[in-house]
C-alpha cells in the first residue's frame, strides 16, 4: 500500500517534464570546446600562414635617402614672401660604433628600449602594457623598440596607420634577422633625431657640447639620450618648464643605468644632482631680428599640431603663416620711435601683440630685441597684467545685471571684509562713482566694491576672461593661446586688479573679443600645411564662440573709451579713429611697479603692448623716466596701431546700449542728481514817486571782502549718466590705481622663463 501510493505520487509530474542528463550535458560541453580549440586554432594557422606570407613577400625598401630630405619654406601671410626656411640638410655625420663610448649605448639602451639586447626586435610585452595604457588613460603611449624606430626612420613615415605599424613589426623581424644588434644601435645612433638640427649622435655632441661624441661623458651621455624621446619638450634652452621636464626624463635615464649596473650607486648620486653643461648655442644668421622668433613660434606650433620634428626640419613643407610683413614692421617701428634712449633691450623688455578682430589670427608682435641677442619672446612670455584686467571685470559685472550707471564705492583705503585694506593709487578717494567713470579712472577700490556685491565674483572674472580669449590658469596642451596658460589666474578677490601674468597676444586677442561685438575667436598663427607632394596637411578653420552678449561688449567698449578721451590713456587718441583701450600698472610682492601696459582696440585691430625690466619682474618706478600706462605704453600703442592701418577706413564703434539688469545685490543704485530749488519769486515793484529828487545819489566804493570759495563742481555726466563730485583727495589728477591688489602680486617667474 505505501509503495504503491507512493508510485502514485511520482506519477503524478507534470507531463513533458525530463530527467536530466548528466552524460549528455557533459558531452554537448566536450563539443563546445572541441570547436573553440578547432576554431582558436585554425584562426592561429590562417594568422601565422598570414605573417609568413608577409614576411616573405615584404622585402627591405629603399632607404629615405638621407633621408632624402627638403627645406621647409614658412611663408607670411598670402603664401608668396618668405619669413625663413627650416634645415633642407640633415646635420648628420655618421660615426662606427666604436667612436661611441659605452655610457653613451647604455644611457640610450636604459631610456628606449632596456630589453633591446635580449628581445627579437618586437616587444610583445610592451606592446600590451602601451595598449591596455592608452585604451585606459586615453593617452597615447609608445611601445617601439630600438629596432623599430630604427626602421620607421630609415624605411618609413610617421603616420599612424595600421598597415605602416604592422609593416614597422615585419621589417623589424627582418632587420633583426640580418644584421647584429651592434649593427642595429650604430644605425640608430647614427640617424636618430636629437633636437636643434642635429642628427645622430656625433651632430648631437657637437651642437649641445662643442665635443666629438667619443669625450662624452655620463651626465652628457644620459642628457642625449633624455631628448631622443622628445627634442622640443626635453630642451632646456626652451624655457623653465623645458628645464624641469628634462630634470625628470633624465633621473629616468640615470635610474634605468644603475638598475641595468651599467652604472654603480656613487656615479648615480653624482650625475643626478645637475644636468650637463652646454655650450654656448649658435644660431644661424637666417634667425636674426624677428625671423628667429617667428620661426620658433611656428617649429612649436607644428609640433603642437601633430607634425614631428623630423618634418618640420627636413619634410619639405610649404608652411603659410598669419603674420604679415605690414603689421611686423609697425609693430618694430612703433616701439624703437617710442622707447626711451638709453635702456638697452637686455634690461627694458618690450613686448607688442597684434591680433584681427572675428578671426583671431595674429596679424604681428614685437618680441623685445634680437633672437640672436636673447630667444625670449617677450609678446608671449608676457608679465603682470595690471588694470588692464578690469576690462573683463566691466563685462562680468554687466552680465550680473549691473548697468554703466550703477554705483560704487571709490573711497581709498577700502577695508575687506577680513580686514585687508585696498587702496588707488596715490590713495586717492573719489567718493560714489559709477562704473563708467571707475573704469575711465581706473579706480581699484570701486572694482574692488563691485566684485564683493556680484555673485561668485572673483570667479565670474576669471570665467568671463577665459570666455573672451585669455588662457586658463592651468596647462592644458589642447587649449588655444601664446603660451596656453595663464600663470596666477586665481579667483581671488582682486582679480580685476590684475596680478596675474598674461602675455601680450593673448591679451590683444581678449580685447578683440568686445571689438567682435562680443565673439571670441582662437587665436592662430598657422594658416595651412602643404607637404611635397602637394597634398594639404593643414588647413585653419577660424572657430568662434560668443563669450559676451553683443549689448554688453558695446557697452564695455564706449567705457573704454571714456579711458582715451577723458581718463589715463589720452595718449591713445593719437591714432587718429576711434579707439577703446585700458591702461595698466601692476605691483609685484615687494610692492614695485612690475610692469606697465595699455591694450586696446580699433574695429579693424588689436593691440597689446607691455614694458617690463630685467626678468620681466622687477622696478620700473624711478627707473624709466615715465613709469604709467598712459605714458610709453600707450604712446608705443598709438604709433604701432596708426602705423598698422595706414590707409584702411576709418571706422566707428557701435554706440553704448545702456543695458540694464536686476543687480545681484543692493546698494548701488545709478545716481540721481537731486531736483533743481523752485524759482525765486519776484518781489513787487514799489511805484515810481512823483516827488522823488532826480539827481542820483553817487555809489559808495565797496569796502575789501574775502575771496568768495569756488562751488561745489556740478557732477560728472555723460552718455551713461551723472555721478556726484569726486570727494577731493591727494591726487594728480592722472591716476591709474593700479595697486592695492589683494591678489598675491606674483614672483614674475611662474615658470615661464629661463
Amino acid at each position: 500500500m505505501v509503495s504503491g501510493k507512493r508510485r502514485k505520487i511520482v506519477g503524478t509530474a507534470k507531463k513533458g517534464a525530463a530527467k536530466p542528463n548528466p552524460k549528455a550535458k557533459r558531452s554537448r560541453l566536450r563539443q563546445a570546446v572541441r570547436l573553440v580549440v578547432v576554431t582558436s586554432m585554425v584562426l592561429v594557422l590562417v594568422g601565422l600562414g598570414g605573417l609568413v606570407f608577409l614576411y616573405q613577400s615584404t622585402d627591405l625598401p629603399r632607404t629615405n635617402a638621407g633621408f632624402e630630405t627638403e627645406t621647409t619654406y614658412v611663408f607670411y601671410d598670402g603664401g608668396t614672401d618668405e619669413v625663413g626656411r627650416f634645415a633642407a640638410d640633415q646635420n648628420r655625420e655618421s660615426i662606427p660604433l666604436s667612436d661611441m663610448p659605452d655610457l653613451l649605448k647604455d644611457a640610450v639602451v636604459a631610456a628606449e628600449n632596456r630589453s633591446f639586447w635580449t628581445d627579437r626586435g618586437l616587444d610583445p610585452k610592451g606592446i600590451l602594457r602601451a595598449a591596455f595604457t592608452n585604451a585606459t588613460t586615453g593617452s597615447s603611449q609608445g611601445a617601439s623598440t630600438i629596432t623599430q624606430q630604427y626602421v620607421k626612420i630609415l624605411y618609413l613615415t610617421s603616420e599612424q596607420r595600421l598597415q605602416r605599424k604592422l609593416t614597422e613589426a615585419i621589417l623589424s623581424l627582418k632587420i633583426q634577422r640580418q644584421m647584429s644588434k651592434q649593427r642595429v644601435l650604430e644605425g640608430y645612433l647614427n640617424t636618430i633625431y636629437f633636437g636643434r638640427g642635429a642628427y645622430g649622435v656625433q651632430a648631437a655632441s657637437k651642437t649641445y657640447f662643442g665635443i666629438d661624441a667619443k669625450k662624452l661623458n655620463l651626465r652628457q651621455s644620459a642628457f642625449l639620450a633624455t631628448v631622443i624621446n622628445n627634442p622640443t619638450r626635453f630642451d632646456p634652452a626652451n624655457g623653465k618648464p623645458n628645464r624641469q621636464a628634462a630634470r625628470a626624463r633624465y633621473q629616468y635615464v640615470l635610474n634605468g643605468m644603475l638598475e641595468m649596473g651599467a652604472i654603480n650607486s656613487t656615479q648615480h648620486a653624482k650625475a643626478a644632482k645637475a644636468l650637463p653643461k652646454f655650450s654656448e648655442r649658435q644660431s644661424q644668421s637666417a634667425y636674426g631680428g624677428h625671423r628667429g622668433h617667428m620661426l620658433t613660434m611656428v617649429r612649436k606650433e607644428l609640433i603642437r599640431l601633430g607634425f614631428s620634428e623630423a618634418e618640420v626640419e627636413g619634410g619639405g613643407l610649404r608652411i603659410t603663416t598669419t603674420f604679415t610683413p605690414e603689421a611686423m614692421e609697425a609693430a618694430r617701428e612703433g616701439v624703437e620711435s617710442v622707447r626711451p634712449a638709453g635702456f638697452s633691450t637686455e634690461d627694458l623688455h618690450v613686448g607688442v601683440g597684434m591680433v584681427e578682430p572675428g578671426t583671431g589670427a595674429v596679424r604681428g608682435f614685437y618680441a623685445g630685441q634680437d633672437f640672436l641677442e636673447s630667444q625670449i619672446n617677450w609678446a608671449v612670455a608676457g608679465g603682470q597684467a595690471g588694470s588692464t584686467f578690469k576690462a573683463f571685470a566691466v563685462a562680468a559685472g554687466i552680465e550680473q545685471g549691473f548697468s554703466l550707471k550703477n554705483q560704487f564705492d571709490g573711497n581709498s583705503p577700502y577695508k575687506l571684509p577680513d580686514g585687508t585694506v585696498v587702496g588707488n593709487q596715490f590713495d586717492r578717494s573719489y567718493g560714489r562713482v559709477d562704473l563708467t567713470r571707475a573704469t575711465q579712472d581706473s579706480i581699484n577700490t570701486a572694482f574692488i566694491d563691485m566684485t564683493l556685491a556680484m555673485d561668485r565674483g572673483p570667479q565670474s572674472i576669471v570665467d568671463t576672461a577665459v570666455a573672451m580669449g585669455i588662457p586658463p590658469r592651468e596647462n592644458d596642451a589642447s587649449a588655444p593661446g601664446f603660451p596656453n596658460t595663464s600663470p596666477g589666474l586665481n579667483p581671488n578677490t582682486g582679480v580685476a586688479l590684475g596680478s596675474q601674468t598674461v602675455s601680450p597676444i593673448n591679451m590683444a586677442n581678449g580685447y578683440a573679443t568686445l571689438a567682435n561685438g562680443g565673439v571670441a575667436a582662437e587665436p592662430y598663427i598657422i594658416e595651412r600645411v602643404v607637404d611635397r607632394s602637394g597634398q594639404v596637411r593643414y588647413e585653419h578653420e577660424i572657430e568662434t564662440e560668443r563669450a559676451v552678449d553683443e549689448d554688453i561688449a558695446a557697452d564695455v567698449t564706449y567705457a573704454l573709451q571714456q579711458v582715451v578721451e577723458k581718463g589715463s590713456g589720452s595718449a591713445a587718441k593719437a591714432v587718429g579713429r576711434p579707439v577703446a583701450g585700458k591702461t595698466g600698472t601692476a605691483t609685484n610682492a615687494r610692492k614695485e611697479v612690475s610692469s606697465a601696459w595699455f591694450a586696446g582696440y580699433t574695429p579693424q585691430m588689436s593691440v597689446a603692448v607691455m614694458y617690463v625690466r630685467g626678468k620681466g619682474n622687477e622696478q620700473l618706478k624711478d627707473w624709466l623716466p615715465e613709469y604709467f600706462g598712459g605714458a610709453y605704453p600707450a604712446r608705443t600703442f598709438a604709433t604701432v596701431m596708426r602705423q598698422a592701418l595706414e590707409g584702411q577706413p576709418v571706422e566707428q564703434f557701435p554706440p553704448p546700449a545702456n543695458v540694464t539688469g536686476t543687480p545681484p545685490s543692493t546698494g548701488h543704485e545709478p545716481y540721481t542728481p537731486p531736483p533743481p530749488p523752485p524759482p525765486k519769486e519776484k518781489k513787487p515793484t514799489k511805484e515810481k514817486k512823483d516827488d522823488v529828487d532826480p539827481t542820483p545819489t553817487p555809489t559808495p566804493t565797496p569796502a575789501p571782502t574775502t575771496p568768495p570759495t569756488s562751488p561745489i563742481p556740478p557732477p560728472e555726466c555723460d552718455l551713461s549718466g551723472c555721478s556726484p563730485p569726486p570727494t577731493p583727495g591727494p591726487g594728480d589728477g592722472d591716476d591709474e590705481g593700479d595697486d592695492g591688489s589683494t591678489d598675491p602680486p606674483g614672483d614674475g617667474e611662474n615658470g615661464r622663463r629661463p
